[in-house]
């Protein structure tokens, strides 16, 4: 179950040293966060047919789509991949630039570890200009500073910080390089405790999770104004590591739909879908197991209120699922996927059109990226 050991070690994230990720947490914590998908409009779409589909005239036959989807082909510039380090960032073992999230300007966030260990945030624009910066009060020390996990269409960013005790803050960076940081009422002031700042939506609302003095995982919307919301799924369990849990980068959508996970007093989890009116629903995924660390994991919600996400069969087997907004759940497998414990298929992330990527583990235990499209 090592995706699951990642995932739960992300709900207390420990800031008391330099993070060492094993390559197949790396990848996890890649595959979730990298691929915030820029939006896709059904016009864009039938503008510029999908490589691979014939675009078709209503008197041409086969032989005029091939010519027609290849002059389509011809037109389009061929896909490039640009790479790029943050200056100032460290080049031993587990430092260096990590990317999470990008807007529909091309503008990209994320974080670099410096060669002292010490986390900084970045912002990268489409011409290539990289800024760098630091939350006020964020620690100096291995392991603390700054980490910036989302952005919205107007370039506003949100993340958390570290301080010198190893206690965790959210952050609102501006785009005028203004950072207004943050606590929510409750959260614990100890080592690996506090607010975690994970997600935000074109009218500036943040939600993500604070961890209280028990070592208890609550969820929390802050609104534009900076009034904090906090809630509790009502299958949390409260245990230290248990509660609700709102993961990174694309978890709320533009209406304020928030998707979440809860771990239950039997330390199963469980989807959660928290509404704009703070109604919540909470879910299983057809087939996800009840043993501990099994169940049902939502990585993502989208305009349409689509959430995506995983389940851990009793097998220990993960599993891709999509549920739809009014809530049947579709599962799906990668042809290729590993049937063993710890491998399968895990969706990250969707975009407007229920466009799905992810990574699948196949039976070597190699993992692999995969879109599936609508």
């Amino acid at each position: 179950m090592k995706q699951l050991i990642h995932l739960k070690s992300t709900i207390i994230p420990s800031v008391t040293g330099p993070i060492r990720y094993s390559p197949l947490a790396r990848v996890f914590l890649l595959a979730a966060v990298l691929f915030a998908c820029l939006p896709l409009s059904q016009t864009a779409r039938a503008a510029n047919p999908a490589r691979g589909t014939l675009a078709t005239s209503a008197s041409g036959g086969a032989i005029d789509g091939v010519q027609n989807f290849s002059n389509t082909a011809l037109l389009r510039p061929a896909p490039t991949i640009i790479t790029f380090d943050v200056p100032g960032a460290g080049t031993g073992p587990g430092q260096g630039t990590l990317s999470f999230a990008i807007n529909p300007a091309g503008t990209v966030t994320g974080r670099y570890v410096d060669a002292s260990d010490v986390f900084h945030s970045f912002l990268r624009t489409r011409d290539g200009a990289i800024a760098t910066f630091d939350a006020p009060g964020a620690g100096t020390g291995p392991g603390q500073g700054t980490t910036a996990f989302s952005i919205n269409p107007p370039g506003t960013i949100t993340g958390r910080y570290s301080d010198a005790s190893d206690v965790l803050h959210g952050f609102l960076r501006t785009p005028d390089g203004a950072i207004t940081t943050f606590d929510v009422p409750g959260a614990g002031t100890g080592p690996g405790q506090g607010t975690f700042a994970g997600n935000i939506n074109s009218p500036e609302a943040i939600a993500g999770r604070y961890v209280d003095a028990s070592d208890v995982v609550h969820g929390f919307l802050r609104a534009p104004d900076g009034t904090i919301t906090t809630f509790d799924a009502p299958n949390a369990g409260t245990g230290p590591g248990q509660g609700t849990i709102v993961f990174a980068v694309d978890c709320l959508n533009p209406a304020g739909a928030i998707a979440a996970a809860s771990l239950d007093e039997s330390d199963v989890f469980h989807g959660v879908l928290r509404a704009p009116d703070g109604t919540m629903t909470t879910f299983d995924a057809p087939g996800a197991g009840t043993g501990p660390f099994q169940g049902t994991f939502t990585f993502g919600i989208n305009q349409a209120g689509t959430i995506e996400g995983a389940y851990v069969d009793p097998s220990d087997v993960s599993h891709g699922f999509v549920r739809a907004k009014h809530g049947a759940i579709t599962t799906f497998d990668v042809p290729g996927a590993g049937t063993s414990p710890g491998q399968g298929t895990i969706a990250t992330c969707n975009n407007p059109v229920d466009a799905i990527t992810g990574y699948y583990i196949d039976g070597n235990d190699v993992t692999h990226g995969f879109l599936r499209t609508p």
